[in-house]
C-alpha cells in the first residue's frame, strides 16, 4: 500500500523524518511518496489546491496531508474516503476536502480510537502522533471504521475558495500561491480567459497592488522573450503569471491571497 505525503514540515528539520519512522514501524512495507513538504508555514488553501492538483498522478492508496494550524485546539482530526477507494488523513479545516471531492465523498470518520494512534500523544506534533499512525494502519488494512465515530460530509470545514470576477475586457483574479520559481497561479483556467478574449498572442496589462505591468498571453515559456511577463496555462491546467527566465513573484511583489487586475492591452488603449 502507498503512503502519499504533503506537509509544510520543510526540510530542515527533522519532522519528515520522524513521520517515516512511525508509518514504517507500525507498516514495514508500506511505500511512501512525498508529494511535497514546501506548502509555506500554515498555508492550508496552497496545501488543499497541490494535493488535489496531483492527485491524478498518485497511486490510489492513503493520502497524508498535515497542514495545520489549528493543531491542539478543538478542530478534528479525520479520515476521509472516497468513491474510488482513496484515503485521506488529516485536519479537518478544508485541507483534504478539494482532493476528496474529486470522485466524490463515500465516507468520513473522526480519529478517536487510541489504539491507533501514539500512547502519548503531544499539543503540537499531531502530524506524527496522530495522523501518521492513523495512515499506516489504513496502509495494513485497517477498516477506517475501527477509527473512530462517523461524521457527516457536510459537517465537515471547507475552504473559502475564491472566484474570479469578469467584466468586458477584464478579470480580477487571486494570486493562490506561488511556486518556489516565482510563478504565480491563479484562481483561473484557459476557458475562463478565453471568455473575455484572451488567446495566445493577446497583449494584456496587469495592475497588482497599484503597479502596473505589461504581460503577453502564451503558450510556453518559449514563446515569450528573455524578461517578459507572460500569463499561460500550467501543467495543471491553471492560469499562471510568470517572467520567462525570471521570477515574478518577486519583482511583481506578489503574495498569495493578493487581487490582480488583468485588462486586454488593447481594450485600454482604445
Amino acid at each position: 500500500m502507498f503512503v502519499c505525503f504533503l506537509t509544510d514540515f520543510g526540510l530542515t528539520d527533522d519532522f519528515v523524518g520522524t513521520c517515516h519512522g512511525v508509518i514504517k514501524r507500525i507498516a514495514p512495507d508500506a511505500q511512501i511518496i512525498d508529494i511535497t513538504h514546501g506548502i509555506p508555514a500554515q498555508a492550508v488553501l496552497q496545501g488543499a489546491l497541490v494535493l488535489a492538483n496531483t492527485l491524478p498522478y498518485m497511486p490510489v492508496g492513503v493520502h497524508l496531508a498535515v497542514v495545520d494550524p489549528g493543531v491542539g485546539g478543538s478542530r478534528r482530526a479525520i479520515v476521509v474516503r472516497d468513491r474510488e477507494g482513496r484515503l485521506y488523513v488529516g485536519p479537518d479545516n478544508g485541507l483534504l476536502l478539494p482532493a476528496a471531492e474529486r470522485a466524490g465523498i463515500d465516507e468520513v470518520r473522526e480519529l478517536a480510537n487510541p489504539a491507533y494512534a501514539l500512547e502519548s500523544i503531544s499539543r503540537t506534533f499531531h502530524g506524527r502522533d496522530l495522523f501518521s499512525p492513523a495512515a499506516a494502519h489504513l496502509a495494513l488494512g485497517v477498516p477506517m471504521e475501527d477509527l473512530g465515530p462517523s461524521l457527516e460530509p457536510d459537517a465537515l470545514v471547507r475552504l473559502d475558495l475564491p472566484v474570479a470576477r469578469f467584466e468586458e475586457g477584464t478579470i480580477d483574479a487571486i494570486a493562490l500561491f506561488v511556486d518556489s520559481f516565482g510563478n504565480i497561479a491563479l484562481n483561473l483556467t484557459r476557458d475562463d480567459v478565453e471568455r473575455v478574449g484572451v488567446v495566445p498572442g493577446t497583449r494584456l496589462e496587469l495592475e497588482l497592488a497599484g503597479e502596473l505591468y505589461y504581460a503577453v498571453a502564451a503558450r510556453t515559456f518559449a514563446d515569450a522573450r528573455t524578461g517578459d511577463v507572460i500569463l499561460y496555462e500550467d501543467s495543471y491546467r491553471n492560469m499562471c503569471v510568470a517572467i520567462s527566465r525570471g521570477n515574478a513573484a518577486s519583482l511583481l511583489h506578489a503574495e498569495p491571497g493578493q487581487e490582480l487586475h488583468i485588462r486586454l492591452a488593447d481594450a485600454v488603449s482604445s
